[in-house]
């Protein structure tokens, strides 16, 4: 079933913290939110392809729920009136801090119809929170979720490696324990820097290293094994690349407009290389993977396959088992 959600941004409008990685107007691309959500969301649902089974309307950015009562209330009346007259909008979603997060802002977004929240949680390690900036604690993010997923919104979790003060060992912990919680799916952003943030001066100034795309794909792919273990979906792996690409905000780190391919063909290459190193080929060998993967055994540049003839001597072609599932790999003789 396919799903596109309509976004609009509030960028800095409600949250009024500094973290040290944040430039909401150069990560959503405006500068503004819509003075005219329910006109907003009309037009966009005009753009959406008939091919989408589901749609969302979201607000992202600018920490949703830290909005005054009534400006809430505004954007989400909007979204409510909309998702009534639009049986292709089966959702409402929007992101936020685990600090914005109460009984009484829960009652809100239950009354609206709201279906899904992001809490932006950033890390588990409470030094590498304070480090950012946060303005809230791990125990901040343990009680939102479990208020929220007590009132049965469906619950996605963001969170960031490689910020200040991460290893990867904080960033291993800050996985395992975010998959402890039991979201329904997760949101993994390696940390960028990005223009005009404290993160950025602190780059410049040497007190601040941030991940290489190598560092963050190794790290990531290693992530994904607990999400699998655990059965929780990871929506996405890295920043959008629009907007960033468009007004060239990247300062450095680890960004790559396809990252997360790049972390699904390394796990690829690493579960062949275990699987080969195990009972190592004499001849030339076949990799079975699932429908749709062929391409990601392979890599980009046929990296992997490359890789792979180097380290076991002989040659490797991919092919599909219909049976087998993501990541799933068998072998044969070729």
């Amino acid at each position: 079933m396919s799903h596109a959600s309509v976004p609009l941004f509030i960028p800095h409008l409600a949250c009024k913290n500094d973290c040290v990685f944040c430039n909401q107007k150069r990560i959503a691309g405006t500068i503004s939110a819509p003075s005219d959500p329910y006109g907003f969301f009309s037009a966009a649902l005009k753009d959406i392809p008939h091919r989408f089974n589901e749609v969302d309307l979201a607000f992202f950015g600018g920490s949703f729920t830290g909005l005054d009562a009534k400006d809430m209330i505004f954007y989400l009346d909007a979204a409510r009136r909309i998702k009534n007259e639009n049986p292709a909008v089966t959702g409402i979603r929007l992101s936020t801090r685990p600090d914005y997060i109460n009984t009484e802002i829960l009652d809100i977004l239950k009354s609206y119809g709201v279906t899904t929240i992001e809490l932006g949680a950033q890390s588990m390690s409470d030094e590498v929170l304070k480090l950012s900036n946060r303005g809230h604690t791990s125990k901040d993010t343990e009680k939102a979720t479990e208020l929220i997923k007590k009132y049965g919104f469906e619950l996605v979790l963001q969170f960031m490696p490689g910020l200040p003060g991460d290893t990867e060992e904080t960033s291993i912990q800050t996985a395992e324990k975010i998959a402890a919680l039991k979201p329904d799916a997760v949101r993994i952003y390696p940390c960028v820097v990005i223009k005009d943030t404290e993160l950025e001066s602190a780059y410049y100034d040497g007190d601040f290293n941030p991940l290489s795309v190598e560092q963050a794909v190794e790290l990531c792919a290693k992530m994904v094994y607990i999400f699998e273990k655990s059965k929780i979906k990871i929506i996405r792996l890295g920043l959008h690349s629009s907007d960033l690409v468009k007004t060239q905000s990247v300062v450095a780190g680890p960004f790559h407009p396809a990252f997360g391919e790049l972390v699904s063909q390394r796990i690829f290459y690493l579960n062949a290389e275990k699987m080969f190193s195990n009972n190592p080929p004499t001849s030339n060998s076949i990799i079975y993977v699932a429908p749709g993967c062929i391409s990601k055994m392979v890599g980009r540049k046929r990296i992997n396959i490359i890789n792979l003839n180097k380290k076991f001597g002989v040659m490797f072609c991919v092919k599909e088992k219909p049976y087998l599932k993501q990541y799933e790999l068998e072998r044969g003789p070729q």
